[in-house]
């Protein structure tokens, strides 16, 4: 299910294949791995149904126990088979994997910096230094000759550690002490710690089960932080604590109690207040208290309505809020921080057809609007006393550009991040008032063969069945022909309104140099186009993200990009979903299909409550114990619609700890999938024992999985090297 992070790994990790039959695959002569097989009754609505993998499941009590039980040791046992069966079928391209992960991480500065940001009298950035697998968390004083001052050191810190993730990070506002979370299992369970920067002594202070980050009441003193569900992972309380005093100490300020919502705690740009939120898919709340205040009362800025969500953020007297009130595109308005009910709402900029808000960034001087248009994100500049309103210009057909680190209100100077198909992330500091820009950093490829002007990148359309448009971005290797012969990976995730954006990847160089083309189809389930594009790609319209998908792959096949023998699609956590489906709808379609972490039990999924994530989905999937949703579900999902047909190629992935879509999810898939398929393409599970749903911590141990990934991919296009 589900969101995450892998809208960034999705873009990074993608790779593409070709059938290669003429001779015996080395897999051939392997012993597949066979689930054993319990069957038990699950009974909806009248309608039965057999799952004989169910015994699969696991309890976060059985994954914790120091000794297995028999349940836990035969899902174990399985995992590990398949692991093992992994490793022969792709022992022949060892030296391959090799080659591309060492290619993949030549590519990348091992001294890197990032671009410092001014707050509060410090500079702060994080720097990796050679060799280094994470990255060292840094300071200096705004003044000349400044010593660095190392808040926290990553490589010290995660030594000995299979994974460390860290969370949040935040400083005090008399910039005395940091609080910062740390997740060793990969659940998403963060202990927050706090440190003493002028000593660099770690305190006493021990924060368990939280979301990951703490934000700062004025006073210096005061944290306020999420706490979860421990079943459910959902994050449902905010929890003050005082620094100095224990947790069982700490009190809670505010309880979600609706398990549709979950809730989260910040602090406005101005400092002036803390935030409460809570929200689902189609409904948002608000709580605001004076940040010199903490122990005062929160007030709700406007009660939860259904199919009402907006955030907000403060400049002066009033609250800016971000709303779809009345407008399906969403809008900005004001209201005075007296008077916040919706009443009170008066339009800054007003709803649009065509334009979709996405948010805004306020200065002393200048309202900083991102929108998106035609499916591309702008970046606007209104000056406050109307005298000026334009848009920065991009050239590229298909790029991302949003607002970042702007932390400070009394500035002309905006900060924003760019990039495309062809342009490296690159950050610029933009005069809003002369507009003139500075490149402050552009991602270095180390390649010496590597140039922008290599490549090609387009922005098509594709017709989908109902005549509905589809953007499709591409990038490709200049001298590429369209002759039909290339292999092409196929991209999309189309869920939770969450855009995909044509960035660049330095990691998909291993793929364009060697003849790939790469292509993001821009699905509905997406928000590319606006509030309806998302509207219809959910809920009893989610078949249009497959269908959608699938047009857009005979669109690049008749547009002699390539040939069904050449073309491969990719999707990750909701996007597995999609890569399930389409195996079950088009299997002829795809030479082969990767799905990472994917979602592919829907029906059971969503009718366990006690699973992470579900309850607050229900907007998003439907409520199966509803007849109506529960048949259109069955209707699609992957694991309930495998059949005894051929499928292509298949490389499955997922992680043991994986909070967001349960291994078991992929484990019970697979096992389907071997029982019942009739062909002899190749199908392995990657199953990481010790990460979950976003694979490795490390900076450079996640591009194993992605030089496994591309050699599967490249042996079966025959490509050796």
């Amino acid at each position: 299910m589900k969101n995450s992070i892998y809208a960034f790994l999705t873009l990074t990790i993608l790779i593409s294949s070709c059938k290669s039959n003429e001779t015996e695959r080395p897999h051939a002569s392997l012993e597949t791995p066979i689930a054993k097989k319990i069957p038990k009754e699950l009974t909806v609505h009248d309608d039965t149904q057999t799952d004989n993998y169910f015994w699969m499941r696991l309890s976060d009590e059985q994954k914790n126990a120091e000794t297995p039980d028999a349940q836990t040791q035969d899902v174990l046992d399985y995992l590990n088979a398949e692991n093992e069966y992994l490793g022969k079928a792709m022992a022949h391209t060892q030296g391959l994997q090799d080659k591309l992960y060492n290619e993949i991480v030549g590519r990348i500065k091992k001294d890197d910096q990032s671009v410092p940001v001014k707050d509060n009298g410090y500079t702060y950035y994080t720097r990796f230094e050679e060799g280094g697998d994470y990255a060292l968390y840094c300071r200096k004083k705004l003044e000349e000759g400044a010593k660095e001052e190392i808040m926290l050191n990553g490589p010290e810190l995660a030594m000995g550690y299979a994974y460390y993730g860290f969370g949040g990070r935040s400083v005090s506002p008399d910039n005395k002490m940091l609080a910062f979370g740390i997740d060793t299992i990969s659940r998403r369970q963060y202990t927050i710690y706090f440190k003493n920067l002028e000593t660099g002594e770690l305190l006493k202070d021990k924060l368990s089960n939280t979301g990951g980050s703490a934000v700062w009441a004025n006073d210096g003193k005061t944290v306020f932080y999420t706490t979860k569900d421990p079943q459910t992972l959902r994050q449902n309380k905010i929890v003050k604590h005082v620094i100095g005093t224990n947790q069982s100490n700490d009190v809670v300020v505010y309880e979600e109690k609706d398990d549709t919502f979950r809730c989260w705690v910040s602090k406005t740009k101005s400092d002036a207040y803390l935030l409460i939120g809570s929200f689902q898919t189609l409904s948002t709340e608000y709580r605001v208290l004076d940040a010199n205040t903490p122990n005062g009362e929160w007030k709700v800025i406007q009660p939860r309505e259904k199919n009402l969500e907006y955030t907000i953020d403060h400049f002066e007297d009033h609250f800016y809020i971000r709303t779809n009130k009345d407008a399906k595109n969403f809008k900005l308005v004001k209201t005075p921080v007296n008077k916040t009910e919706k009443e009170h709402w008066v339009d800054v900029i007003p709803h649009r057809d065509n334009v979709y808000f996405q948010g805004m960034d306020l200065f002393k001087n200048y309202l900083v609007a991102e929108e998106r248009k035609d499916g591309l994100r702008t970046i606007r500049v209104i000056k406050w006393d109307g005298t000026d309103d334009h848009y920065i210009q991009f050239n590229d057909p298909a790029y991302f550009a949003a607002t970042t680190s702007n932390l400070d209100f009394d500035t002309d100077v905006l900060r924003y991040r760019y990039s495309s198909l062809t342009t490296p992330n690159s950050t610029f500091e933009y005069n809003m008032t002369d507009k003139s820009q500075v490149l402050l950093k552009q991602d270095e490829v180390i390649d010496s063969s590597f140039s922008v002007d290599n490549y090609t990148s387009e922005r098509l359309y594709a017709t989908a069945a109902d005549g509905t448009k589809i953007p499709v971005s591409i990038i490709y290797k200049k001298g590429v022909e369209k002759n039909g012969k290339n292999p092409l990976l196929l991209y999309a995730y189309g869920s939770y309104g969450n855009s995909m954006e044509p960035t660049f990847s330095s990691t998909r160089l291993s793929l364009l140099d060697r003849g790939f083309v790469y292509a993001i189809a821009h699905i509905r389930g997406g928000q590319e186009m606006g509030r309806d594009w998302y509207e219809n790609g959910k809920l009893l319209k989610k078949k249009n993200t497959f269908t959608d998908f699938i047009d857009v792959g005979k669109f690049l096949i008749d547009e002699k990009f390539t040939t069904s023998n050449h073309l491969y699609a990719y999707g990750g956590s909701a996007g597995g979903l999609l890569m399930g489906a389409i195996l079950n709808m088009e299997p002829d379609m795809w030479n082969g299909v990767i799905a990472a972490v994917p979602f592919v039990d829907v029906v059971s999924t969503m009718l366990d409550e006690t699973i992470p994530l579900t309850t607050f989905e229900f907007d998003e999937w439907g409520n199966p114990k509803n007849k109506e949703y529960y048949n259109y579900m069955k209707s699609y999902s992957p694991y309930d619609n495998v059949e005894a047909k051929d499928y292509p190629n298949i490389l499955i992935t997922t992680g043991y700890w994986d909070s967001q879509v349960q291994y078991w999810e992929p484990a019970k898939w697979i096992a389907k999938l071997r029982e019942l398929k009739t062909d002899d393409n190749l199908l392995i599970m990657d199953c990481n024992m010790e990460t979950g749903h976003g694979g490795a911590s490390g900076r450079f141990e996640r591009y194993k999985t992605l030089a496994l990934t591309y050699a599967f991919m490249l042996d079966l296009e025959g490509v050796t090297e």
